[in-house]
């Protein structure tokens, strides 16, 4: 079962989704909060597995939130937003945000995403890939450390992890190597470990913030 707690201040969208999710086979949802200081606490305390979370909250905000729970053994946090990302995406993910969701998408993307990100992929559309790229596009080049972790990846996976930052599927690195796709799956898990990031999400920012891959 996905274990899910739904962090938003109003309380028809908590109960909306709420009821959404819980009737899902795969999911149960675990507690909802108004507000960001409660959903770290309460994702403290119910051990949720992905917390769906919106950005303008009271007391804290969904961005603060999300940071103090990124760490190894943290939710997977889903930004949901009724704003347009520009403002966030590259907050959101640098505080360890796996995925974005707009509250109005249809109830089988929700679902979806949930299951996604649940599973330790990232859920980033084409558009938000675009603007993280035009994030760092507009940094020097100097201002990129290449961290010696790097140096711990064989060159295949140094290949996977350009492709994913280039905002490629699994199916599309797959095709561009020439190999299996679970293949590519092994070979993001051992990205991953090596560098110890969380998902797929925090491997794109990693890309671009340590110089590997270069906007252009």
């Amino acid at each position: 079962m996905i274990k899910i707690l739904i962090a938003d201040d109003q309380a028809m969208v908590r109960q909306g989704f709420g009821a959404l999710l819980a009737a899902q086979h795969d999911m149960l949802v675990v507690g909802d909060a108004a507000d960001g200081a409660a959903a770290v606490t309460q994702s403290r305390e119910l051990r949720p597995d992905v917390v769906l979370m919106d950005v303008r909250m009271p007391v804290m905000d969904g961005l603060e939130a999300t940071r103090r729970l990124n760490h190894n053994d943290g939710p997977k946090v889903l930004i949901l937003t009724t704003f347009d990302l520009d403002d966030y995406v590259y907050a959101a993910l640098r505080a360890g945000a796996s995925g974005f969701l707009l509250k109005d998408a249809p109830a089988a993307d929700l679902i979806n995403a949930v299951r996604i990100v649940a599973a330790g992929e990232a859920l980033l559309a084409p558009s938000v890939t675009r603007r993280l790229i035009a994030e760092f596009a507009a940094r020097p080049v100097a201002d990129r450390p290449r961290p010696a972790a790097l140096n711990a990846l064989t060159p295949r996976e140094t290949d996977v992890l350009r492709l994913i930052a280039r905002g490629r599927s699994n199916q599309e690195i797959a095709e561009d190597l020439v190999v299996a796709e679970q293949t590519v799956k092994t070979h993001i898990g051992r990205i991953l470990a090596k560098l110890g990031l969380r998902d797929r999400a925090q491997a794109v920012v990693f890309a671009y913030e340590t110089g590997l891959v270069v906007p252009g």
